[in-house]
């Protein structure tokens, strides 16, 4: 094989990659994946897709070595092959957010309100609910909380959040994540949370944001 043989070669297989990332669907679900292995079930239920679809969706992910599988029972479970999977998706959100404008709109129109959004970056939010001058309120499934999770944050899935509002300080600022910006479970919780008379404000960086830039995580041991 002659030099440009294999330089076509060497650029066909990174191509595998970028092929099985090129799919909405498949950037949601390598973004929920991000927040731990689940079953085709539940990643159907996620992404609002079929089993069906979502099993074929998994194959092309799995074929390009982005994604692993392992049975469960009569479950197909599936997990990221690599931590550095969910750092390509969000550097490649991150990207598109800088260079596309019609994303920019897209993201201007989930703010309804410029206090919507915490202003403070993440070393001080993890300073000021460290010293409880804030409460941070992880508002997706308790699976994916126990996977990981910031430190200093209680798990309040957004599906028990109305009922369990008694928990929280009524005094204190709440700042409520989720999976990331494109995520609006946790939108939905700030929405609720004013309603209810508590101050709330939403972090648009998810557990994947947060891996990227270097700061904690917490896991819960199994």
């Amino acid at each position: 094989m002659d030099a440009r043989a294999i330089k076509d070669l060497l650029y066909e297989q990174v191509t595998r990659i970028a092929k099985a990332a090129a799919s909405p669907k498949r950037l949601e679900l390598i973004e929920v994946l991000s927040q731990g292995e689940k079953s085709v079930e539940q990643l159907a239920q996620d992404t609002e897709l079929s089993v069906k679809l979502t099993s074929a969706h998994l194959k092309e992910l799995k074929a390009a070595r982005l994604v692993e599988a392992r049975r469960d029972g009569k479950y197909m479970v599936y997990r990221l092959a690599d931590a550095r999977v969910a750092d390509l998706w969000v550097m490649l959100r991150e990207l598109a957010e800088e260079r596309l404008l019609e994303l920019q709109g897209a993201m201007r129109q989930l703010v309804e309100r410029p206090d919507e959004l915490t202003p403070v970056s993440g070393a001080d939010l993890l300073a000021r609910a460290q010293s409880g001058e804030v409460v941070i309120v992880d508002v997706r499934p308790g699976v994916e909380y126990r996977n990981a999770h910031l430190p200093y944050a209680r798990s309040v899935p957004l599906a028990e959040l109305k009922q369990r509002l008694k928990e929280l300080p009524p005094d204190k600022s709440i700042v409520a994540y989720c999976r990331g910006p494109f995520c609006l479970m946790a939108k939905e919780a700030v929405t609720l949370l004013r309603k209810e008379g508590f101050p709330a404000a939403r972090l648009e960086a998810g557990v994947a944001e947060w891996r990227l830039q270097g700061l904690p995580l917490v896991t819960e041991a199994p």
